[in-house]
């Protein structure tokens, strides 16, 4: 069977049309359902014109019996369709659960990606609503009609009147959506905004206590709490007003079509068990409808999901590279490299060329807002907008498989973040724990004797720890993390930060170690006194380069650079003094 073009659109689209057995399962279920939906109908049509004339026991028995049977099988196929549908939301979970991990992590290196993990729930609510209520309504609106045909048999105008009640009930459905919906969104996107507010405060709250700002940030949250308030007051007002209209709609239905149903008895046109059982048939004919009505809202939300999802899946696709086999050695390139960011209009990294060679380290120095941090993010592939070439071992960085290069890299950021787990999980990258292998970690980056002051020592748990870790300290387990496996590359942005002389003292010997074991380090730093390390140096200016190459060439260059500044300086210092003209300045 050929899978139409429609479904081969998108990887989301064509992976719930994978799953087109179990609807069509379920489908199969909700007609059984729906046809015996109508044993009510009939039983009732037996009891009142047939037993109740015929006066026989025996028919109204073999009746009965027959009706349970059947209200038997209604039910088995209710919980039939059910359970199959949770199976199918549980196997559609297990299927993209994986695939959005990795879709919200490349999402989340987008600095112009905001929320990626709101995926999961994203997933949540499709998932919901495929397997709920929700889906349920849309297998049994095709029925309506057929319950609406039965009461045009039974007559007429009761299928006009159940046409009539279907057409206000869409009505409704339509208003209320509209009036609801805009109301809703404010107030949910003002609770969040009043929530996100207030959680970035309290993490500040050791800098709020002591200044006295906290009386200033509750007048500030009372303000936008008040106006959330307001939104929500709004939404809940337009929400009642819906329900009671639709209420009064159901409760019309209801009491009319037993009183259309008496006139029509009075006038001879309609048996009492038919009125009856017309009444019981017109609410069922009805309820997919009100079921619609009840559930768009949430249908509109999952249709929403689903699309954030496939957006996130298309831009974010399924990355397939082969492994290469190879372990790097750690020889860097950076040709012309620009790297630019969305709502920017000048590039953060304008042109950077540069060589990186193995065993060396190379310092990158520079002012605040030169493009150093970003310059590491580059050279890791973690930097989404790029143009230019940053090849490892002469390949393109993109090209090398993640997973498999990932060991052979070491990375310390500028914010550290320590994860669950023990400090050695830590060190460990969160893997396997090595006890050789973090133990050389730790103590090349100082920290073992510390360590081992600890009572549980490696096996202290990160949050028992982290509280008495100080930032010089954390710095270091990152350090220790950074250098986990003698790494190829290590990159480390702004590593003595928070060190003190003897965390710069082990920095320095763990960079002199690595270059002994022809490990390649880019270090990044605002501090000259770490390019006593340096093999090179890479000093950029406004996201361009101002100088690069061997240490000594570099700082000879900057030298000569500042004696004709300086130079240039004094005469233009001479040409302006008082007394001084252009004639006797030359003489």
């Amino acid at each position: 069977m050929k899978t139409p073009d429609l479904f081969n659109r998108n990887e989301l689209t064509r992976t719930l049309w994978g799953f087109r057995k179990e609807f069509m399962a379920a489908g199969i279920f909700s007609l059984v359902a729906n046809l015996l939906m109508l044993t009510p109908t009939i039983y009732m049509l037996q009891v009142y014109d047939r037993v109740m004339v015929s006066q026989s026991t025996t028919t109204l028995i073999v009746v009965s019996f027959i009706t349970l049977f059947f209200f038997g099988v209604l039910t088995f196929s209710e919980w039939s369709r059910s359970r199959l549908l949770v199976r199918s939301g549980v196997r559609l979970d297990e299927l993209l659960s994986k695939r959005l991990f990795f879709a919200s992590y490349e999402a989340y290196l987008n600095p112009s990606v905001t929320n990626p993990t709101r995926s999961f729930n994203d997933l949540t609510e499709v998932r919901q609503f495929l397997t709920g209520n929700g889906i349920f309504a849309f297998f049994d609106a095709p029925w309506a009609p057929i319950y609406i045909a039965v009461l045009f048999m039974l007559h007429p105008w009761l299928g006009v009147m159940a046409l009539g009640f279907g057409v206000v009930q869409c009505v409704l459905a339509w208003w209320g959506n509209s009036a609801s919906k805009p109301a809703q969104a404010d107030a949910s996107k003002a609770q969040i905004e009043v929530g996100g507010y207030l959680q970035s405060k309290f993490r500040n709250a050791e800098v709020l206590e002591p200044m006295g700002m906290v009386d200033h940030l509750y007048r500030r949250w009372a303000t936008k709490n008040s106006s959330a308030m307001g939104y929500s007051l709004h939404a809940q007002s337009v929400s009642g007003k819906v329900v009671a209209w639709s209420k009064f709609v159901r409760y019309t239905q209801q009491s009319l079509a037993l009183g259309g149903g008496a006139l029509l008895v009075i006038q001879g046109e309609l048996s009492p068990g038919a009125m009856i059982a017309a009444n019981v048939l017109m609410t069922r004919a009805l309820a997919p409808i009100d079921l619609m009505v009840s559930t768009w809202g949430g249908f509109l939300t999952a249709r929403d999901a689903f699309e954030r999802l496939r957006s996130l899946l298309e831009a974010h696709p399924l990355r397939e590279r082969a492994p290469v086999g190879e372990v790097p050695q750690g020889d860097v390139v950076l040709k012309d490299v620009v790297a630019t960011a969305p709502g920017r209009e000048s590039p953060i990294i304008k042109g950077v060329s540069a060589l990186m060679p193995k065993g060396t380290c190379t310092v990158v120095l520079g002012a605040s807002g030169s493009g150093k941090s970003t310059l590491a993010r580059v050279l890791l592939g973690i930097w989404p907008h790029t143009s230019g070439e940053v090849l490892l071992d002469g390949k393109p960085m993109n090209r090398w498989d993640r997973m498999e290069l990932g060991p052979h890299i070491g990375y310390l950021p500028q914010d550290i973040e320590l994860f669950d787990g023990s400090i050695a999980e830590n060190i460990a990258r969160s893997g396997e724990v090595v006890s050789e292998k973090v133990i050389a970690a730790a103590t090349a980056a100082g920290l073992h004797t510390m360590i081992l002051r600890f009572p549980k020592g490696y096996d202290t748990p990160m949050g028992e720890a982290g509280g008495l870790l100080s930032g010089g300290q954390r710095q270091r387990v990152g350090l220790a993390r950074a250098l986990y496996g003698e790494p190829a590359l290590v990159v480390l942005d702004e590593p003595n930060a928070n060190l003190d002389e003897d965390g710069e003292a082990a920095l320095v010997r763990a960079v002199q170690g690595l270059k002994e074991k022809g490990k390649t380090v880019v270090l990044i730093s605002h501090r000259p006194g770490i390019v006593s390390v340096a093999d090179r140096l890479l000093i950029l200016h406004e996201g361009g380069v101002q100088a690069s190459g061997p240490r000594d060439g570099v700082l000879e260059a900057l030298k000569k650079q500042r004696e004709q500044a300086n130079a240039a300086n004094a005469a233009k210092a001479s040409l302006e003094a008082p007394g001084s003209t252009p004639t006797e300045s030359s003489n």
